[in-house]
């Protein structure tokens, strides 16, 4: 009930347009070819970007997305489409290294998710906790060092978005296993998975600010926005009969694409107050109830406890780059 009365909320509640000037600011944006990435990335473009990288699977849907943003916006040799595959960890190390050798990374945006119906296995794991939570923290931490680097060179504060959702405050982990993301793996129903992988995302991501801060190494503020309930390819492969139930709720409460990016536009230029803080409708929300109080918060430290455990046994080492 709380997610249908947040949608009809934020199909009422407008996002300002962010107006901030982008000029020399290198931004990337993953799952970059359509939906509210497409129209975050024409945004920074009109906005004079030096250049805005769109990660993408299809790099011929990412040449449309480019050359749908050129012919709108009237700039050329901005747009780059860079492919990025989540679903293969080789894919993520090598964007990673070409990322890494840019001059610097002001922006960078975890756009690309996934929602499916049926239980499958990418890279070992279930499909939309590899994709949206392991994958995403994976090339999050592998990009660290251009973030780091266009901070201390460059004196400015790089942000990392991740585009979560309000579907979080849905979300419940196995807390009464020993090991939470194994026990969400090894479940065998996906149905509630979203909103769960959402809620390991928001996990990761308050984490992550803490050991950024606390690491002295050069500051970064990272948050997670919710851009409202918007059409966007993450739906492209529902299966009837969610098809059309999303397509009725979209009629009803669904914001464009366009008013859902500025979101991850007021992501990517909040201030130092709302690092490791999650946004919806383009301002400050609260988290979700099971992260707070001292109970959440100790759930939150064993969960990034295990997902780093994780990640370091994909990519030995990876953990130091925090």
């Amino acid at each position: 009930m709380s997610f249908l009365l947040n949608m009809i909320h934020g199909k009422f509640t407008t996002i300002p347009s962010q107006e901030e000037d982008c000029t020399d600011k290198v931004v990337i944006i993953t799952g970059g070819n359509g939906g509210i990435a497409l129209e975050a990335a024409r945004h920074f473009t009109q906005l004079s970007a030096a250049k805005v990288i769109l990660a993408c699977r299809s790099l011929e849907k990412g040449g449309h997305a480019k050359k749908d943003i050129e012919e709108t916006t009237g700039k050329q040799n901005v747009v780059e489409v860079w492919h990025l595959d989540l679903a293969s960890h080789d894919s993520i190390r090598e964007f990673a290294d070409r990322v890494n050798k840019l001059d610097r990374l002001d922006v960078f945006i975890n756009n690309a998710g996934l929602l499916v119906f049926k239980r499958e296995l990418i890279e070992g794991h279930e499909s939309m906790l590899s994709i949206n939570v392991i994958s995403t923290a994976l090339l999050t931490l592998l990009v660290l060092p251009a973030l780091r680097q266009t901070s201390n060179r460059f004196n400015i504060i790089p942000h990392i978005v991740i585009v979560s959702s309000d579907a979080a405050f849905e979300g419940r982990l196995p807390v009464q296993e020993p090991n939470f993301i194994k026990a969400l793996d090894e479940q065998p129903s996906v149905l509630e998975h979203y909103s769960k992988t959402k809620l390991v995302q928001l996990i990761f991501m308050t984490q992550l600010a803490k050991a950024i801060e606390s690491s002295g190494k050069g500051y970064i503020v990272v948050n997670g926005v919710h851009p409202g309930f918007c059409s966007t390819p993450l739906f492209d492969n529902t299966p009837w009969p969610f098809n059309l139930i999303f397509k009725g709720l979209l009629a009803l409460f669904g914001r464009t694409p366009e008013v859902g990016s500025r979101a991850l536009l007021a992501g990517a230029f909040a201030d130092e107050s709302l690092n490791g803080k999650f946004m919806s409708n383009g301002a400050f929300h609260e988290l979700p109830k099971i992260m707070q109080g001292d109970e959440g918060e100790e759930m939150c430290r064993k969960v990034w406890e295990e997902l780093i455990s994780i990640l370091e046994e994909i990519e030995p080492g990876v953990t130091k780059k925090v």
